[in-house]
Formats: structure tokens, sequence, C-alpha cells
């Protein structure tokens, strides 16, 4: 099979590339993290103006109309950037919630927004007991008139401070681990009865604890259909997995470059440290994990569309699984192989693997989703 880029492909991961290399040196990110938003809006307008906000959208809502592969190649680059704006919240998952499963009327209104970033999305979907279960929600909404009452607890909802509209899933029939009567309704960030509190991740980016107490909705607030949000999810989620699948393969090329450039020039009883064999096998046995990473990246995005769920959801799973075994073994080498200079804030090695262990545990972490494979 041929994995190479397209050519517009290739100019999509160039342009990124030059951005990561202007925008995102360490102590530019130092400060766009320690800033009050988090992120840069300039760094914002930027991506909608070079039309990377509208890569993955349909082009009758003024979207380009890419495929998961040309949003992997994007995340790959803002892997190796660390990159911080809320593309991953606001676009892959927010924007695929709209297109998986918008009316009419909401793709018209909110797409074209979205992709010119006048829009920012979130979605609130973790609750204290629930875990790593999409379907485990307490969280309420009772029919009231034409429209709906919504109460409860979302914790770690990811940029949820700069967000305009939260997607929130709740239950409007069922117990609290059915797959049926779960709901999921698009809600105004600054409403009556919503509290937030707003906190940084150990990765630099952005969350909120969010309470809802009688916050009321209209009908027209629900996405896709009354009670089947579980579905909706299912398929959003995995393609927000591939696409971090691909933001953890750019991490992980960092370091594995960069230690070995390391070895290469630190000096140690007269020689260079990559001169000695059991580094050079920590060197080999990094290559490969980021190799096996790659290949598991590259399959999930090519078959996150396939109509067969049950094979979609096993790619999904398979390639969460490498990801997360992956990204801990290159992440723990580079640290070690750098000596205690791995361990410090200045240097970028921590940064990186403090996002690779974020990925793991974002939507199911590897230990989730091999028993999910095995009972797939």
């Amino acid at each position: 099979m041929d994995f190479s880029l397209s050519e517009e492909q290739q100019m999509l991961k160039d342009s990124v590339q030059r951005f990561v290399r202007d925008e995102y040196q360490l102590e530019t990110r130092r400060k766009l993290v320690a800033s009050d938003t988090g992120y840069s809006e300039k760094n914002w307008a930027k991506m909608a103006d070079l039309g990377w906000l509208a890569l993955s959208l349909p082009e009758d809502f003024g979207g380009i109309g890419g495929g998961p592969v040309d949003t992997m190649v994007l995340m790959e680059e803002f892997g190796r950037g660390l990159v911080v704006e809320p593309y991953m919240t606001s676009i892959v998952i927010g924007g695929g919630f709209l297109m998986a499963g918008g009316s009419t009327a909401q793709k018209t209104e909110l797409l074209p927004k979205l992709g010119a970033g006048e829009l920012k999305l979130a979605f609130a979907y973790a609750e204290r007991q629930s875990r790593f279960d999409l379907t485990d929600v307490e969280f309420k909404a009772e029919a009231s008139g034409d429209g709906y009452i919504l109460s409860g607890h979302k914790g770690v909802v990811f940029h949820a401070a700069s967000a305009d509209k939260i997607i929130v899933s709740a239950r409007t029939s069922g117990g609290s681990r059915d797959r049926s009567g779960i709901t999921l309704f698009l809600v105004d960030n600054n409403c009556a009865g919503l509290s937030r509190r707003d906190y940084p991740t150990v990765d630099g980016l952005r969350a909120s604890e969010l309470e809802m107490d009688g916050v009321t909705v209209g009908a027209d607030a629900v996405l896709g259909q009354v009670g089947g949000g579980a579905a909706l999810m299912d398929e959003v989620v995995g393609q927000a997995i591939a696409a971090i699948c691909a933001e953890a393969v750019g991490c992980m090329d960092v370091l594995q470059e960069t230690t070995n450039e390391y070895l290469k020039t630190r000096v140690q009883f007269g020689v260079p440290l990559s001169k000695f064999q059991v580094l050079q096998h920590r060197m080999v046995d990094m290559f490969m994990e980021c190799e096996q990473a790659r290949s598991m990246c590259y399959m999930v995005n090519l078959k996150i569309a396939e109509e067969d769920k049950v094979e979609r959801e096993k790619a999904v799973s398979a390639a969460k699984v490498q990801i997360g075994n992956s990204g801990r073994y290159v992440g723990q080498q580079s640290v070690q192989l750098h000596g205690g200079m791995g361990m410090t804030d200045e240097l970028h090695v921590g940064h990186y693997f403090k996002r690779l262990t974020m990925i793991d545990t974002m939507f199911g972490n590897k230990d989730h989703h091999l028993k999910r494979y095995a009972d797939l």
C-alpha cells in the first residue's frame, strides 16, 4: 500500500511545520500557557486564515472537505510543536458532532462560523463516577414544555473557559449506565444556572469543572436524536482518538530525534554517549516503538471511516493501546537518557512526556482499550 502523501497533503505538512517553527519555540509556548486564555487568539485567527479550521468541514458549509488523513497530517505536526490552541476540542470533536448529528439548521448556522474561527466548542462528558465509560451518565435532562432542564456535574472539560458553546451528554431516560437514553445538547457557555471552575492541566492545557443547576434549553439544542447520543459519541470520539494518535506520533518523533542527537554530542569518558552499545540498543528500541506507533496511527486513520462499526472500533482501541505503550516507553527512555537534565522544566523533554501521558488517559487508557478490544 502506498503511504506517501499527496501533493496537497505535503503542502499542508510544510505549512504547519513553518508555523510550528515560527510560533512554538519552548519559551514562546511557556508564555502562551501562562496567559489568561492559555493559548493565542492570534494563532487561532492565523489557523482560520490558512484554512486549517475548515480542513475537515464539509464544502457545503464553507469547509474544505478533507478526510481523516488530512487531519492526521495536521495533528502530527501539532504534536511536534505541542500546540495548545483548542483545535481538538473545537474542530475535531465539536465539528465532528455537528457533522454527524447536527440538523440542517445547526450546520448552516454553526459550521461556517467554526471554520472561520468565530465559534469555539467544548465537549463535556466525564463525570465523577464514570471513569472512561462514555455511557455512564447521571447528568439529568428533564423535559419541560418545549425544551429541557439540565442539572448535574461534568469534569475535566477541556477548553470550556474559551468555548462559546458546550456539547453536554445528559440522561433523558433509563439507568445511569444504559446506552439508550443519552442525549447530547448544545449549551451556551454564558447561560443562567451554569457555574465553572477553571484550572490548568499538567500538560499545559486548560480544563474546567462544570456545574449546571436548572439550565434551560430549547428543543433546538438537541444534537442528533433524543436518546441516541451513545452511538453519536462512539463515532466522534473514535475520530478524536485517531487524531490524538497522530499528535502522539509527532510528540514521540521529537523525543526520539532529540535524544539521538543528545547522545551524539554528549561526551563521557572521552567518547560520545552514542558509542556505548547498551545506549545504542535503547535508541533502536525507541525508534521501533515510534515506527510501531506510526503504523497503528496510519491504520486507524485509514479505517476510521469503515462502515463496519466493530472493525472501526477495534482499530480505534488497537491504536490507542499501541500509542499508550509506545508513548510511555519513548517518554521514559528520553527522560532517562538525558540524565538529570531530563527531569527539569527548562528542557522540552518533560513537556512532551507530560503530553503523551495525558494522551494515554484521554478517552480511555491502554488498559481500558485492551479490554475493549478483547470484548469486541
